[in-house]
């Protein structure tokens, strides 16, 4: 009895010490390794109809490994160049811009204090100046860290690779792990599954949608710097509640401004088409799935980007909503409630 009782001590033990190494050997390249999986979920539903037709596992996943290197790291590779030019630009119009004369022209009673005006114009530019400078530097890091950057995308490629050949078997080996019965399995993984392609493609995709709408009128009716305001839409499109209106409503005022109010017109019409285009796309990706409560996705999306940069924004709120699930699991109630909208 005590022999077994301290085999088991010394397996549990050595068990926690592999784990302990095995995080810090992965963690330089554990978010890249998360990513594989997330686009391994996105993409599955076309790997499985390519499978049928194909009829082999390794072609089916190299050919969707390379759609994706296509549709990703080539546009990648040649926008990436005309952003930080473009943020350079953006950067130096707006330490020459006034930004008080417009608010003064808009809150004149407000503006009335010559030292409140100025306070609050020192306070836009350090903004303006801290943004830009950031999107510089990030932009930057994309060509100056290349060799890092290749190697986490090459874990990426591996992972999502493998992931997507194996997807059955890695469901049951993780299946297997979980210290649950067969129903809270079964309901564990349906609700993390509908959850998880509610966030993807509920907030992410569809986000991403709005803002290249607003681009289209950026481009059509001649913004300065149109793709950095672009990826600007489409990153601020993810956000519930923000929203696309954050850098094109801004933008509308600025050429109501200077006069072309026909411009104005134009990116308040494609702002508000971007806006709304949430309410006819999102029924279609999500309205039969677990869905997670906006507010929970905003906390989490903003939680996300600071701990984890960029990628926070993703991670974020899955991380919350596979919380959510266990909790709700634990106390053996239905998938609903505050947080959680279960599927009709």
């Amino acid at each position: 009895m005590d022999n077994e009782y301290f085999k088991r001590i010394t397996t549990t033990i050595i068990l926690a010490i592999l784990l302990i190494l095995s995080f810090f050997l992965l963690k330089p390249i554990l978010l890249s390794i998360i990513v594989g999986f997330i686009l391994t979920i996105v993409f599955i539903p076309l790997y499985k109809r390519l499978y049928k037709i194909l009829k082999s596992k390794n072609l089916s996943a190299a050919l969707i490994c390379i759609l994706l290197i296509i549709l990703v790291i080539i546009p990648v590779w040649y926008l990436a160049p005309i952003m930080i030019n473009q943020s350079i630009k953006f950067y130096i119009s707006s330490q020459q811009m006034d930004f008080v004369t417009p608010f003064k022209s808009i809150f004149p009673s407000l503006f009335e204090s010559e030292a409140f005006s100025a306070e609050i114009g020192s306070a836009i530019q350090s903004f303006i100046t801290k943004t830009t400078n950031s999107m510089m530097n990030s932009l930057s890091n994309i060509i100056l860290n290349f060799p890092t950057i290749f190697l986490q995308l090459l874990v990426v490629f591996f992972t999502f690779f493998f992931a997507l050949r194996d997807s059955d078997k890695l469901t049951e080996y993780i299946k297997s792990l979980l210290p649950f019965g067969k129903d809270v399995e079964t309901k564990l993984f349906h609700s993390s599954k509908n959850i998880t392609i509610s966030i993807l493609y509920g907030q992410v995709v569809i986000g991403i949608v709005q803002g290249l709408v607003a681009g289209i009128g950026f481009f059509i009716f001649k913004v300065p710097n149109a793709l950095l305001l672009t990826a600007l839409a489409a990153l601020a499109g993810i956000f519930p509640v923000i929203g696309t209106a954050i850098i094109w409503v801004p933008t509308a005022i600025y050429f109501f401004i200077a006069g072309n109010t026909f411009a104005a017109f134009g990116i308040i019409i494609f702002g508000l088409i971007s806006t709304v285009i949430e309410n006819f796309l999102k029924p279609i990706f999500v309205s039969k799935r677990t869905q997670l409560n906006s507010s929970v996705i905003l906390i989490g999306m903003i939680g996300g980007l600071f701990m984890f940069g960029i990628l926070g924004i993703i991670l974020g709120p899955l991380i919350l909503a596979y919380l959510l699930i266990i909790l709700e699991i634990y106390r053996g109630k239905k998938i609903k409630g505050t947080f959680i909208e279960s599927a009709n």
